[in-house]
């Protein structure tokens, strides 16, 4: 809080009244019960404020005894912002409903006081009433508010920061101190050894300290007053900030207009008998210095009870780690590590990704403990979990699950993929195990064999990923140890019937990976037709991948293995950078206003921030987002409609159009489909196959056409392979349709070549 003074008295001026002599001799006269008591008498005079002052009671205002003009000339020592409860006392009516109040009044050799101003209740004119001191009182109220509030807030706090930052808004708050800061000693980087400024509170307009206000962040252990509170453990008052030269930061001292502070040490012992100097708390007023002031007496119980915190602290870290990590490795205990990998897999299971868990057991590790003994296993044991710690990447955790064996599991969070790197790290890990250990001088060498499991492949809790991957490791250690083995189920025999297409699947990550950053993707274009128009409507964007050798990856290969590890965003985001720029290419050939239609993955509906950046990738290009057709299937809209259509409408505000890929697949909600922010809709190749012969699927492409037609939205028919079903969807009056009789995909180059010719099915076969 600031405070400022109401202005002192003015040479003493004629009085408004003539008071009574008797009354004039009243307040003269010393009163022996009044001093005794600590109160002063006064008078006042409604009509004109004129107010008589006793001895005693101007000796408590710090004013001349005798006739004052008014409530400023009487009371020129109160705080300004304590005049309006006086006025209200003191109000001139006969009615006044406030009878007494407390200010607080300020001098330079008594320092901040607090009273109490009664009026007496007898009637009479003039009123009469009573000043009081009540700082003790006061004082008394304030330190055991304090005692109370200080207990409970060192009960709840975390860490030995939060305490010192709490503790400071409370001294100023209940102490009445205006600002305060607490220096710490660093113990490591460049400020190892001096006191900096770590924290700092105010509850008022004072700038926080900063170099640009003239404040050092960080001054040596003798330095200053500062310096030498810490340095000799004895607390000191600064009289004049401004002017002290120890307090080595003056400028600031103006610049917050703060004018004296008291500094003290924060020590404690430990229980091992250590004397322990974290800091300084250094507490500053605007007003001179405050020579009744609560702080010094409690200075060594704020002391005390940050050093308990510190201890509970030091307490709780121990327990933790008991609870928690296990002794012999530094690692996440068995317990620990089965909490930690349970919350990874609801992370995982809400976030829609993926887990990857690596079961470790040593091979060859019981004769190193029964032939050279425990120390020497314990030495080989904590070697492997250094290098296993230092192995694991960000996400990953590690753990010591049993005598020898160990778990890692990586958990690399949205829009990472936690299968790319499994099989390198799982590699990694063999070879750290191979690596030779050094005890006592003897080279001792081991290999481990290692079980890997996924989430949500080989199971959805942490319990069955390790019974899994447990599962794994066991077979590996009967085929021979010393190598790696994925779980995909149990075959007969108990064979791993999958683990080939398990190791496959982690192959084609990492070379998607490569594909990605090497150029190997590339775009081919599928015309959608209007067949009434004869025109070219749109071309659909279809990614492909041909590796450095020339072979080409079917999009059914690789298209699920992207998703399951989300390198379908990045893809995603690739194939809509080359399909804007293609189009620009389409336009300036002479396909003006073509549209192209690109698939995006429901992952990335998720990315609040997609229209922005989709928009910048068209202006980029410089494509009209109106020209972009971005489709979406109906399943994966469904499964995340909270967050999808919110991000689906940003979208449509930005220009782009939205087409529900895959319709009538059985996932929509038609109330739901009645709000979405669509422009067309695609019928499913599976309707279209059985067209003309199936009535099934006619009645359902005729109900798909028709609320396309109410909802006013485009509808394509898409895999129309032959004349017929190119003949009955004319007659149902579907003339948008995309498949191989009307054109296979096919490079830019040869779309450009063609886009003359009408896109009528007898000219583009292929």
């Amino acid at each position: 809080m600031e405070y400022q003074l109401a202005g002192h008295v003015r040479p003493p001026t004629q009085a408004a009244i003539a008071w009574p002599a008797a009354l004039l001799a009243r307040a003269g006269t010393p009163d022996p019960v009044a001093r005794a008591a600590g109160f002063g008498r006064w008078w006042l005079d409604r009509a004109s404020g004129a107010l008589l002052l006793s001895l005693e009671a101007a000796q408590l205002l710090g004013q001349r005894f005798g006739p004052h003009a008014g409530l400023r000339d009487a009371f020129g020592a109160a705080m300004a912002e304590d005049l309006p409860l006086l006025r209200a006392v003191l109000a001139p009516r006969q009615d006044a409903c406030h009878a007494e109040c407390e200010f607080r009044v300020h001098s330079r050799a008594d320092g901040l006081r607090w009273l109490r101003l009664a009026l007496l209740p007898a009637a009479g004119a003039p009123a009469e009433g009573v000043v009081a001191d009540i700082t003790a009182i006061k004082h008394a109220a304030m330190r055991e508010a304090f005692s109370f509030e200080s207990t409970q807030l060192m009960i709840g706090t975390h860490t030995l920061d939060e305490a010192v930052s709490k503790m400071i808004a409370l001294v100023c708050a209940d102490l009445g101190w205006d600002c305060g800061m607490y220096w710490s000693m660093e113990q490591s980087g460049a400020d190892a050894g001096r006191l900096v400024c770590s924290q700092f509170w105010s509850g008022g307009p004072h700038p926080v300290p900063d170099a640009a206000g003239g404040l050092r962040l960080s001054i040596g252990a003798r330095e200053g007053v500062v310096g030498a509170v810490w340095s000799s453990g004895q607390a000191r008052w600064i009289e004049d900030l401004a002017s002290d030269p120890e307090f080595l930061f003056p400028r600031y001292a103006r610049q917050a207009g703060i004018h004296s502070g008291y500094a003290f040490p924060v020590a404690y012992d430990s229980d091992d008998g250590c004397r322990h100097r974290p800091g300084v708390l250094i507490f500053f007023s605007c007003l001179a210095r405050q020579r009744a002031a609560q702080l010094p007496n409690l200075s060594a119980a704020i002391g005390a009870l940050i050093a308990q915190t510190a201890q509970r602290m030091a307490q709780q870290e121990s327990i933790r780690e008991l609870a928690q990590v296990d002794g012999l490795t530094g690692l996440a205990n068995r317990r620990h590590f089965h909490d930690l990998l349970a919350a990874a897999c609801k992370r995982a299971a809400a976030r829609g990704t993926a887990i990857g868990l690596l079961f470790i057991d040593l091979d060859r590790f019981k004769p190193i403990n029964d032939g050279l003994g425990h120390a020497a296993g314990d030495a080989v044991l904590r070697q492997f979990a250094q290098r296993l710690a230092a192995l694991a990447p960000p996400g990953c955790q590690a753990g010591r699950v049993g005598g020898d064996e160990f778990a890692l599991f990586f958990d690399p969070g949205t829009g990472q993929q936690a299968g790319a790197g499994l099989l390198a790290l799982a590699n990694a890990v063999l070879a750290a195990a191979r690596t030779r250990f050094l005890v006592n001088g003897r080279e001792l060498v081991i290999s481990a064999s290692i079980g890997v499991s996924l989430f949500p492949d080989h199971g959805r809790l942490g319990a069955e990923l390790l019974r899994h991957a447990d599962s794994a490791m066991y077979r590996v250690k009967r085929a021979g140890r010393n190598g790696i083995g994925f779980y995909s189920g149990d075959g007969p025999g108990g064979e791993l019937p999958s683990h080939a297409a398990l190791l496959q699947q982690l192959t084609v990550e990492a070379e998607l990976l490569d594909a990605l950053d090497g150029g190997q993707l590339f775009v081919e274009y599928q015309p959608v037709c209007d067949t009434a128009a004869q025109g070219l409507r749109a071309v659909e964007a279809l990614v492909r991948w041909r590796r450095p050798s020339g072979e080409i990856v079917r999009p059914d290969v690789f298209i699920p293995i992207a998703e399951q590890s989300h390198l379908i965003v990045d893809i995603g985001r690739w194939v809509i950078r080359q399909a804007c720029k293609d189009l620009a290419r389409m336009h300036a050939a002479g396909l003006e206003g073509l549209q192209v239609n690109v698939n995006m993955a429901a992952l990335e509906f998720l990315n609040v921030n997609l229209p922005l950046e989709l928009a910048a990738i068209a202006d980029a290009a410089g494509v009209d987002p109106h020209h972009v057709c971005l489709e979406l299937t109906e399943g994966m809209m469904m499964n995340h409609a909270e967050q999808v259509i919110p991000v689906m409408h940003a979208l449509r505000r930005r220009g782009f159009k939205i087409s529900v890929d895959d319709f009538g697949m059985g996932y929509s909600s038609l109330s739901r489909l009645k709000d979405l922010p669509i422009s067309s809709l695609k019928i499913d190749r599976s309707f279209v196959n059985g067209l003309p012969g199936d009535h099934h699927d006619c009645a359902i492409v005729r109900t798909i056409l028709d609320i396309g037609r109410n909802m006013q939205l485009d509808v394509i028919a898409e895999g129309v392979e032959t004349e017929s079903q190119l003949d009955h969807l004319g007659r149902l009056g579907c003339h948008l349709v995309q498949g191989y009789l009307t054109g296979r995909p096919m490079a830019l180059a040869a779309l450009v070549e063609r886009h003359a010719a009408p896109c009528s099915h007898t000219l583009v076969h292929s």
